[in-house]
């Protein structure tokens, strides 16, 4: 199972590119409905990466319904018509590439803030709350960090009660995760986080709120204000 993958360069989100190799080897039909993937231990020596790394690999593509995962046993492959939507690898990205991402990114997470302070459970209030609580926490930004905020915006998409956004959101999200850790580089370690904590923070309080109008221009201003760490100047019609 190890031949096809490549080790993981160290600037790169890690658990993001995991799961895209293993994706691609799932819809090219070398990995098949049914097959089990490889062992967390087999997966971290083939990769050289921590297991805590292989684990949120597998829980994103668990996200976007390619695997499902049984306690004790591992993580297998779905059958097709099961799985969720999934964008090709992107590989590294340039400032076209981010535009066009922030171009999809901001009428899609605008409405989800939305929809989720309409929508959301009190279960998925309290996965937000997690999700923001290990962002604080996260020492490791490139990896924990960067994993923590992708699950924040996953909550919200499941918190708008419509699977579609989950689905889009999911699909996404190796791209946004480009975008965070660029960013990242260009801002202080303290600084970026103190300002991510900021933004998420306001977006879980309006949907906390459940004011759609406060979660939208939260979100607003979340996507605004990450477009313009990686130089981007965005443009809102809506």
């Amino acid at each position: 199972m190890a031949q096809g993958f490549r080790q993981i360069s160290r600037n790169e989100h890690l658990p993001a590119r995991i799961a895209a190799q293993f994706a691609q080897l799932i819809h090219k039909g070398t990995i098949k409905p049914g097959d089990k993937l490889p062992t967390e231990h087999s997966m971290a020596q083939t990769f050289g990466v921590s297991r805590t790394v292989v684990r949120e690999a597998i829980a994103q593509l668990r996200n976007e319904g390619l695997v499902e995962t049984r306690q004790g046993v591992g993580a297998f492959v779905v059958e097709r018509q099961a799985r969720h939507i999934r964008l090709g690898d992107g590989g590294l990205m340039d400032n076209h590439a981010f535009q066009d991402l922030f171009q999809l990114r901001v009428p899609l997470e605008i409405e989800a803030a939305g929809l989720a302070a309409l929508n959301h459970t009190e279960e998925q209030m309290g996965l937000l709350e997690e999700a923001l609580l290990r962002m604080s926490a996260s020492d490791d930004w490139n990896t924990e960090g960067v994993a923590a905020d992708l699950e924040f915006h996953r909550i919200i998409a499941l918190a708008t009660g419509n699977d579609y956004f989950d689905q889009f959101i999911s699909a996404i999200a190796d791209r946004v995760g480009h975008v965070i850790i660029a960013a990242r580089e260009q801002i202080m370690l303290d600084e970026i986080k103190s300002i991510t904590i900021e933004e998420h923070g306001a977006i879980r309080d309006a949907i906390h709120a459940r004011d759609p109008i406060a979660a939208r221009q939260a979100m607003r201003s979340h996507l605004k204000g990450s477009a313009s760490r990686v130089g981007l100047q965005l443009k809102f019609f809506i």
